[in-house]
């Protein structure tokens, strides 16, 4: 049971560790796919690695483990993932392109464990980060046509009735690391494989790692301690403001919904001007929401 403290955004005990539900339709889903000849071998294996942290986040539900405990099994399937899918491609940042596997490979590392822990820090009101997941696969198959992010958008959303306000159950760790690892393999993958760069995935994720970004820099220049809980992201700020889960989950999906245009819309050549575009415009967001709710 998740019980209510002064930093939750619900007021009732309630069951955790529903994402053991999204879990398993997302590995039986993979494990049917590798079996009918529906997806590559290595991204098979690269998303599988997730099992690991899977069976970390189990635990973790049950009962909490030591940040190097979750950090060893984050970092297992993350190197393994990596391995799998051949390092990530090159970079292509429209006025600038890496290259360099040196380079690439520590921060694609890094990137998959901030994901991991990312979407785990996001999943804080109903149905916010099960519409998130939904959102990402469906729009990143608009682009790549790819079955497997519809596998991702159908395990997730067997699950959103019972996540949609108010919640009968959370998803919990086992369901937050898991879609944040499985968006940043995914993203490294196509990445890889596709002549679209990675510049979409950006800027399809954008509301979310900007969040957890901006909320993070604001912190440290107020010096405070950065490993204490809190509740100043913005969407738990609306909140506060006296939106409703569903509503603030609506309005972000309604934001989303403009960045797949910017996406969409804009050429391939442009979008490195795309991506400022989104990221000027998650700026203007956080005002908004300041002006809603101050950072305090």
């Amino acid at each position: 049971m998740d019980i209510p403290n002064e930093r939750s955004s619900h007021s009732v005990p309630t069951p955790r560790g529903g994402g053991l539900a999204i879990m398993i339709a997302w590995y039986a889903g993979l494990i049917t796919f590798y079996l009918l000849g529906k997806i590559d071998l290595n991204l098979f294996l690269a998303l599988m690695s997730g099992v690991f942290l899977s069976a970390i986040s189990i635990v973790d539900d049950v009962r909490n483990v030591s940040p190097k405990v979750r950090l060893f099994f984050q970092s297992l399937s993350a190197g393994l993932a990596l391995w799998f899918v051949g390092g990530i491609g090159t970079v292509d940042f429209g006025l600038m392109q890496i290259d360099s596997v040196w380079i690439l490979s520590p921060i694609a590392f890094v990137a998959i464990l901030w994901a991991i822990n990312l979407f785990n820090f996001l999943d804080g009101i109903d149905g916010h980060i099960s519409m998130a997941a939904m959102f990402f696969a469906v729009a990143t198959y608009m682009f790549f046509q790819s079955p497997v992010l519809l596998l991702l958008a159908v395990a997730v959303f067997g699950f959103l009735p019972w996540n949609w306000q108010r919640a009968k159950i959370f998803m919990g760790d086992v369901g937050s690391t898991l879609i944040g690892f499985n968006i940043a393999v995914l993203a490294i993958y196509f990445n890889k494989v596709s002549a679209l760069n990675l510049e979409i995935i950006l800027i399809l994720t954008s509301v979310y790692w900007c969040d957890a970004t901006f909320t993070l820099i604001r912190r440290f220049i107020r010096k405070e301690k950065l490993s204490e809980a809190h509740k100043k992201h913005a969407y738990q700020r609306l909140t506060q403001a006296g939106y409703s889960h569903q509503k603030v989950v609506l309005l972000v999906l309604a934001f989303n919904l403009i960045l797949f245009a910017i996406a969409w819309f804009i050429p391939s050549y442009g979008k490195f001007y795309g991506f400022a575009l989104a990221f000027f415009l998650n700026i203007i967001f956080n005002v908004f929401v300041d002006s809603k709710k101050a950072f305090v």
